[in-house]
């Protein structure tokens, strides 16, 4: 069961004041009343992400499922599969071409991890009328002689009103430091999302973001980065 009277008020003024806010691990999983068993299941789901195959630059580090839901008075409701799109406005390097992913499995969905998830994210994100809602898992990998990149546009919007980015796992790598910037591409600080539940939530209009390359501690061994993005956009807005 959510707790959201344990930080909400200091989240709310964060992000009311500063266009975004960050939750260590612990709170999350605390507040979401999530426990170990629940989460160890949750994360298994990231073993199975299909390739993303519409890198522009020719990467083959990234893998991703994605689903869409309608938000309105409380009620997530699952549309039918859909692609994911964006301008190049947001996104110079993958923007206008609709991207079809592999579909989040409904378990992944119903699991109640995800679902006290959203409805966090509900509670804290100022929500008016009906909302299109998007879930992406991804793994971003880092191979013998390769790089990975979470965010290889750079800094950057996704176009959207409210983000929210949860670290899953992080396996074998160093790097990946998160890096926010005013609208204008100002930097505004970096930090790193380094344990299981790290998360933060985004005003897309105030607050640029990015996350700096992965590489592998022991490049014979698996090597990723596992992570959870929740976006939300007014439904009429969503284009």
């Amino acid at each position: 069961m959510i707790d959201s009277a344990l930080f909400e008020p200091a989240l709310q003024h964060e992000l009311a004041t500063h266009g975004y806010a960050r939750l260590a691990g612990s709170e999350t999983c605390a507040a979401l009343g999530i426990e170990p068993a629940d989460w160890a299941g949750f994360a298994a789901s990231w073993h199975d992400l299909g390739p993303d195959l519409y890198m522009a630059d020719g990467g083959r580090y990234r893998r991703r499922r994605h689903a869409t839901f309608r938000w309105e008075e409380g009620d997530f409701t699952r549309q039918p599969h859909q692609p994911h799109y964006q301008s190049r406005d947001y996104n110079a390097l993958n923007g206008d071409v609709q991207r079809w992913f592999d579909p989040v499995e409904q378990a992944t969905i119903d699991h109640a991890t995800m679902q006290a998830i959203l409805h966090f994210c509900a509670q804290q994100f100022p929500l008016g009328g009906p909302t299109h809602v998007e879930m992406h898992q991804f793994r971003i990998e880092a191979k013998p002689g390769a790089v990975g990149r979470p965010t290889p546009e750079g800094l950057h919007r996704d176009g959207v009103d409210w983000v929210f980015v949860m670290l899953v796992e992080r396996r074998n790598v160093r790097e990946g430091i998160t890096r926010i910037g005013a609208p204008d591409g100002t930097p505004m600080g970096e930090f790193m999302l380094a344990d299981a539940g790290d998360a933060m939530l985004i005003d897309d209009h105030r607050i640029l973001h990015g996350v700096t390359e992965i590489h592998a501690v022991d490049p014979a061994a698996p090597a990723w980065r596992d992570a959870l993005v929740v976006t939300f956009v007014a439904a009429d807005q969503s284009g």
